[in-house]
């Protein structure tokens, strides 16, 4: 195995255009463990910790543009207010020595569906910044996991920055684990209200080969928010409604049995998880009608 160090980005492009299967490293919470227990043993490693932009972030009017190495930690420290889903799921990953060098680029690059980071980002509707010598592209998240632990980048490309729209209202991201702390979610379930296109997003990790979106469940939920004036007179979600989006949300789930839970468990956790973050996301939307 050989280790490549480039010293700026431009040397990190024409590194992996030279060598397109050489695996790029920044924290290596998720590539080290693959190397460690010998599940991977690629021919080139590409230490990308001595290139600054990546751990660069931008908030703009109404997107964070988040570098690619920007580690979790300062994600939960300092973007709290603009990304408050995806810093939620930034508190869940692992311990604080993993949260202080984990990334989402990492996550995004690894494309497990398990990655903490996924639900949010597919709630939020976020755009992957990817660049090679040949130029760069903004990849859809939607359009980014392409199969298990497989994403739309081309061999040649680096991930650059994650664009992540501001929160426009309530988010949230919570997660079933086999206990408390340093564990791979059985399940997860993200969600994203949007007032000012009075839309919903959700995303789902752990429980289909890939991270996926209940678009079911948020077409639904966002036609009886419109049709039942939700939206206007913030009046209290019926349980009826919540019911409905979390069996929606349950649906849109393609489990296997594992040792972390049965199939069976993720499907009825996802539900539960929907019903109760759209009850929170919701009662935090009623809350700013005082203001």
């Amino acid at each position: 195995m050989e280790f490549l160090r480039p010293a700026g980005w431009e040397e990190a492009l024409a590194a992996k255009a030279e060598h397109p299967a050489a695996v790029p490293i920044a924290g290596g919470t998720d590539v080290m463990v693959e190397i460690n227990f010998d599940h991977r043993r690629p021919e080139y490693l590409m230490d990308l910790n001595r290139i600054g932009l990546l751990r660069e972030w931008e908030v703009g009017e109404d997107v964070v543009r988040l570098g690619a190495s920007v580690p979790y930690t300062q994600i939960m420290e300092h973007l709290r207010i603009q990304l408050p889903g995806l810093a939620l799921a930034s508190h869940t990953v692992a311990s604080p020595q993993i949260r202080n060098r984990g990334s989402v680029g990492g996550n995004l690059g690894t494309a497990s569906p398990a990655g903490d980071a996924h639900p949010a980002l597919l709630a939020a509707g976020a755009q992957v910044e990817v660049e090679s010598v040949r130029g760069s592209r903004l990849i859809p998240i939607d359009a980014f996991y392409t199969g298990v632990k497989r994403n739309a980048l081309a061999p040649d490309e680096l991930i650059k920055a994650v664009h992540v729209a501001t929160a426009d209202g309530p988010q949230q991201f919570s997660k079933v684990g086999t206990r408390n702390a340093m564990v791979i979610a059985v399940c997860a379930f993200g969600l994203a209200l949007h007032p000012a296109t009075r839309s919903v997003r959700t995303g789902i990790g752990s429980a289909a080969p890939t991270p996926v979106r209940a678009k079911t469940a948020e077409e639904f939920l966002a036609a009886a928010l419109d049709e039942g004036g939700f939206w206007e007179s913030r009046k209290v979600i019926t349980p009826s409604i919540a019911k409905q989006f979390g069996d929606l949300a349950a649906a849109a789930c393609n489990p296997i049995d594992d040792v972390r839970g049965t199939a069976k468990y993720r499907r009825y956790a996802v539900g539960v998880l929907a019903r109760r973050q759209l009850l929170w996301t919701w009662e935090e939307y009623r809350g700013g009608a005082a203001g």
